[in-house]
């Protein structure tokens, strides 16, 4: 073999290794995303649908009933305004679909029993510095793909406010914050377990 012949082999040789170095990292390329589309399939196609708030959802429909007010000097549009917050957190949170019939694979009702004014903090011997407003509901949240998960709970939250101020003039504010809260604590319990 003369030199220019060796130099004419070497780089055949050298092309040869590229393009099988090449499609190697092609093939395994592929390879590695094919056995990361069926990991993800496998996980995907478990019997619960998660959702990025930590919820496991089994069904595709809910009735949320409207939240009846049976507790004493609570405002007129505390019950609709806290329904309509209910609704809202578990539809946008959840692939759940409201529909108005007993035939859902969740149901809740219930009613707020207490709305409470009360004194939080005293400052001297009988001055009230912090008043308190408390609100609880009592839910019933029925589960019918998983029976064990049913329950009947009471829900208490509650927000202070200066004694100075008339509850008039925050009552908007504070049923807004407890209602935000008590939601979260009812959405929790029913979909997070918590």
């Amino acid at each position: 073999m003369n030199k220019e012949s060796c130099q004419l082999l070497d780089i055949r040789c050298q092309e040869y290794i590229v393009e099988n170095r090449q499609a190697s990292n092609g093939f395994l390329k592929g390879l590695f995303l094919a056995i990361w589309i069926f990991i993800l399939g496998i996980s995907m196609s478990s019997c619960h649908v998660y959702s990025f708030t930590g919820a496991a959802i089994e069904g595709k429909t809910i009735n949320i009933h409207f939240i009846e007010n049976n507790a004493r000097n609570a405002v007129p549009t505390l019950s609709p305004a806290f329904t309509q917050k209910l609704r809202q957190r578990i539809i946008s949170q959840t692939s759940l679909s409201q529909l108005n019939n007993d035939l859902t694979d969740y149901d809740i009702t219930g009613t707020i029993t207490n709305y409470d004014i009360s004194i939080a903090a005293v400052v001297g011997t009988e001055t009230s510095s912090k008043n308190r407003l408390t609100i609880t509901a009592n839910i019933v949240f029925v589960n019918r793909k998983n029976e064990k998960l049913n329950f009947t709970q009471n829900f208490s939250r509650f927000a202070e406010f200066n004694a100075s101020q008339n509850i008039q003039s925050v009552e908007s504010q504070l049923i807004g914050d407890i209602s935000d809260q008590l939601v979260d604590d009812i959405f929790n319990k029913c979909f997070v377990n918590w």
